[in-house]
């Protein structure tokens, strides 16, 4: 998934560092005064209301519940505690894409609009290339509300501040209109310290030695920045039934520089069945590694051997996870230092997976599959090809063969799309080694196949302004020139072609990884600038499955009152 370096070095929080910005400001009483990336009109209206209420039904609803009964009566009060901090950090989220919250949503007169801009945390369609359904808004800042909407790039860099790459950091102007770095915990300290004092008050109540200490560490983390020990201490927490992911974690909202990370928050309950049948495959990671089909110097790296790959049901989504397009696995932690030491765990959300699956994978099925391979679409693949699209991003190379510098920061704003399109790729590549290796003995890789080419329409349809949508516009293309399908000109069903399409596959991971481990910043955005796009022939089907009123995706009722 995405990434955000953790810091390390404690101290440097509470030097006063020159350009840095003066400590004696209040930064909480500034960040709560500061107007945002938007200007706000006392009444909002939508550029079309007919237009608002058909992107409104697009998204079909979905009860986000699972059966707690196996928990015991301290678990139940662990995630008690946990709704509260989550809701905190949904409230820092709206803080970060466009500021005020409640006079955003006020100022909107239209009761769908205002549903509308509830699930896109703001007023821009982020399933339609971020276009503005609010009047007198317009396009939206690539740096949401962590930058200066007047800052520009050049500014940033002449910048002198060692903080203001950190994920931690807001970049805001002082007194006298120059930039300034403002952390985190500085600028959000009240809720910061509330969510911790939750979070330490619910550790007291956790039976399981590695959950209380990973509660305790990430209460810790919100109100220091330091992410790295509560990440190495998630890495240790594999047994507990219940998970909570936690704070500022994924960068996707900074499209500008793909620097800052935005709050989320998933409350998830253990399936112990599910979780059984994939525990085998955590030590198998170094040795598939040595087997990617490229150059050793491209695949020197050794993924941690303390892999976790669990499943669970997701019972409350909150800020970044929940805007758009809801998660439906997570590979964390993003920390380079903890995936090549440790690994990462890879969480496969089931309820949710399974919600997508039926309400839209299979009417895509229905419509562009021919029907001679719909019998190839199945859920138990569609699972499989999730699992391990997050192995993948474990797989490969995190740093330059030339050893200066990460991927991601050698990449920039372009890292996102690429490390999606590898995932992507990467999952398929694994599921078919484990097929042929043995270990995985149900259902066939055509399975596996299908379901995936069905899966990138899908995606696609997330658009251009998400990493998703461009890695799969991207893997569309590829196999379209590599003639892994064929479409059938009078029916408008593409038939996959296995044979084409593995050893395209083959080709992709080469590609992707060469780019990555070289750190060729031009040559990958010059790929995902050409193929990370929607063609006239693939537009004209994504507008035959919305003709067919297939939802694009799901929203949730959720929260304590299912309970």
């Amino acid at each position: 998934m995405r990434t955000c370096l953790s810091i390390i070095v404690i101290a440097a929080f509470t030097v006063v560092v020159t350009g840095c910005g003066n400590k004696s400001v209040d930064e909480e009483a500034a960040e709560n005064s500061y107007k945002g990336c938007i200007n706000i009109p006392e009444e909002s209206y939508p550029m079309c209301e007919d237009h608002v209420n058909e992107r409104l039904a697009t998204f079909a609803p979905f009860e986000l519940k699972s059966d707690l009964s196996h928990l015991t009566d301290n678990e139940r009060k662990i995630i008690d505690i946990l709704w509260e901090v989550a809701d905190i950090m949904e409230d820092l989220y709206w803080k970060q894409t466009i500021g005020n919250r409640d006079a955003f949503l006020n100022s909107i007169q239209d009761g769908n609009t205002k549903k509308f801009a509830e699930i896109n945390y703001g007023p821009w369609d982020r399933l339609d290339d971020n276009i503005s359904f609010i009047d007198l808004i317009y396009q939206k800042p690539l740096g949401a509300n962590f930058y200066p909407v007047d800052m520009t790039k050049e500014e940033f860099e002449a910048f002198e501040c060692p903080d203001k790459t950190s994920g931690y950091t807001l970049i805001r102007r002082d007194e006298n209109g120059k930039l300034k770095c403002v952390w985190y915990q500085d600028a959000y300290k009240s809720q910061l310290q509330k969510a911790a004092n939750l979070m330490k008050e619910a550790a007291k109540y956790a039976d399981d030695k590695g959950l209380r200490n990973y509660l305790t560490l990430r209460a810790d983390a919100l109100i220091t920045s330091n992410y790295q020990p509560s990440d190495f201490a998630w890495m240790e927490m594999q047994n507990a039934n219940i998970d909570f992911v936690v704070g500022p974690i994924e960068n996707y909202e900074d499209a500008l520089f793909g620097y800052k990370c935005a709050f989320e928050s998933f409350i998830l309950v253990k399936d112990l069945d599910w979780s059984a049948k994939l525990s085998k495959f955590s030590a198998m990671l170094p040795a598939l590694q040595q087997s990617l089909p490229v150059d050793d110097i491209y695949k020197k790296e050794v993924p941690g051997s303390k892999a976790d790959i669990n499943v669970y049901d997701a019972i409350y989504y909150k800020g970044d996870c929940n805007a758009g397009s809801k998660t439906i696995a997570i590979n964390l932690p993003n920390d380079e230092e903890v995936h090549l030491k440790y690994g990462s765990r890879k969480l496969q959300l089931k309820n949710s997976m399974q919600a997508k699956f039926d309400k839209i994978v299979m009417p895509i099925a229905n419509v562009i599959l021919d029907e001679s391979q719909l019998q190839h679409v199945k859920f138990d693949a569609f699972f499989e090809n999730t699992t391990f699209h997050e192995v993948g991003h474990a797989m490969g190379i995190k740093n330059t063969i030339d050893g200066t510098q990460t991927v991601r920061e050698a990449l920039k704003e372009q890292y996102s799309s690429l490390e999606e399109a590898k995932a992507d790729i990467m999952g398929l590549y694994l599921v078919s080694k484990l097929y042929e290796q043995g270990e995985i003995t149900s259902g066939e890789l055509m399975d596996n196949f299908v379901t995936f080419f069905v899966g990138i329409f899908r995606s696609s349809r997330f658009g251009a302004a998400s990493a998703h949508g461009k890695a799969n516009m991207m893997r569309f293309n590829y196999f379209e020139q590599q003639g892994a399908f064929s479409r059938n000109a009078e029916t408008g069903k593409y038939t996959v072609n296995f044979d084409k399409m593995y050893a395209a596959m083959i080709s992709s991971i080469q590609q992707i990884l060469t780019l990555q481990g070289n750190g060729d910043y031009e040559a990958t955005k010059n790929l995902i600038m050409t193929e990370g796009v929607v063609r006239p022939q693939l537009q004209a089907d994504l507008d035959r499955i919305n003709e067919a009123n297939i939802p694009v995706d799901i929203v949730f009722s959720q929260g304590k009152q299912l309970y």
